[in-house]
């Protein structure tokens, strides 16, 4: 049966190719913005049409936001109904199953899986869930329901918290939609190492599996070594190099809580002795470590987004240059360093750049040995850089 979908259409100077090719927005500045589209409820559906009015697909629309048009499916007659999600969950998940023997994993990465701005995360039977589009709110009851049926998980929590929310217009919340929340912090094996998840308190979903194939280089490096992992949240790095075989790690972050649990992390990896902590800022820190004369044989940096936008780029350029120049006195002659960027503004030859400044003006060299990303239940939509936005890149110093 033919839906009854609205229509709304591109400006001529639009680029309709690129959206036929595979890019998922629209901009509020490509729309025909009149009185009708502007009552369009946000998270509602229409057809999206060139300015011939040919159509391009089925969009879920936010007046409220700058990205006002969100590509769903390119049939435009399409229900995005119980079954619908259940298609694309299925999808998600039969990929996440041939890569992991273990339930915990990114389960859905936005746009990349055919979601826009849903973010899933798996830890076991809880999924953690981040609606960052108005439509994936409106439609929650029916994505929780197909996630269950899909994966026969026993607790959904929505994770409603962050900027992608804010630039939606939309409410911050985290709640239980299904099932119980846990009671603890959740362990999660990764790299020989157990990592505690706060899934209803801590940062974004609790865990970052995207470093998981960066946690595994740097672990190759540490056998042996003395560790520095800066900005570690829950031990990322410091944990996965003490699996690997590191003498110690010290893990340096602004946040007690996310300390503490790195630190349980490493009780319940069996190197609980070999582990510690240090709270503080971080550039201050690297300061103080330089002073007191301290030298790691493995060098960790994986800072929050200091370039969240394009207009925060210059900014940020020089906070990532500004890391290594600290960093960089802190590594041993013929050691390494590691430096993390998950900024999308900043692409990869400008990050690289910074870097490279920094570990120069700190008076050393550094044979760039390795770049990694993110994992691949973090997939790459190539139409859209966001999708590919973190970086790691490894420096024999």
């Amino acid at each position: 049966m033919t839906q009854a979908y609205p229509t709304i259409r591109l400006k001529p100077n639009a680029e309709a190719r690129a959206i036929r090719h595979g890019f998922p927005w629209v901009y509020d500045n490509e729309l025909v913005t009149d009185r009708r589209t502007r009552k369009l409820e946000a998270g509602s559906l229409a057809v999206l049409e060139d300015n011939e009015r040919k159509p391009l697909g089925l969009v879920t629309v936010n007046p409220n936001s700058r990205i006002i048009a969100r590509m769903l499916d390119r049939d435009t007659e399409t229900a995005i109904d119980q079954a619908w999600f259940t298609a694309r969950l299925q999808r998600a998940y039969s990929h996440r199953a041939r890569l992991y023997d273990q339930p915990f994993y990114r389960l859905v990465h936005a746009e990349a899986d055919g979601l826009p701005g849903v973010v899933i995360d798996r830890f076991g039977d809880v999924a953690v869930v981040q609606p960052n589009a108005a439509w994936a709110d409106v439609r929650f009851a029916e994505l929780a329901q197909a996630l269950v049926d899909v994966t026969s998980m026993t607790t959904v929590i929505k994770n409603g918290t962050g900027r992608a929310r804010t630039l939606e217009g939309l409410e911050e919340v985290t709640e239980v939609t299904l099932g119980t929340a846990p009671d603890a912090p959740i362990p999660v094996p990764m790299n020989g190492a157990t990592y505690m998840a706060d899934v209803m308190g801590g940062q974004k979903t609790g865990l970052f599996y995207d470093q998981r194939p960066n946690h595994a280089f740097a672990a190759q490096l540490a056998n042996g070594g003395r560790v520095l992992d800066v900005f570690s949240h829950v031990g990322g790095f410091g944990l996965a190099m003490l699996a690997g075989g590191a003498t110690s790690a010290l893990a340096v972050d602004g946040s007690a809580p996310a300390l503490d649990l790195a630190a349980q992390g490493a009780a319940a990896s069996g190197f609980g002795d070999r582990f510690a902590t240090r709270k503080g800022d971080a550039f201050a820190t690297l300061e103080a470590l330089a002073e007191e004369g301290e030298q790691f044989d493995v060098v960790i940096c994986d800072p929050p987004a200091f370039a969240p936008s394009k207009k925060a780029l210059d900014a940020g350029l020089r906070a990532y240059e500004r890391v290594a120049r600290l960093a960089t006195p802190l590594v041993k002659e013929g050691g390494y360093i590691g430096l993390c960027s998950c900024s999308h503004a900043a692409d990869l030859a400008k990050f690289r750049g910074a870097c490279t400044r920094g570990i120069g003006r700190a008076g050393r060299t550094g044979q760039l040995i390795y770049t990694g990303y993110a994992g691949p239940d973090h997939p790459l939509l190539p139409q859209l850089a966001e999708t590919g936005y973190l970086k790691a890149l490894f420096y024999r110093v």
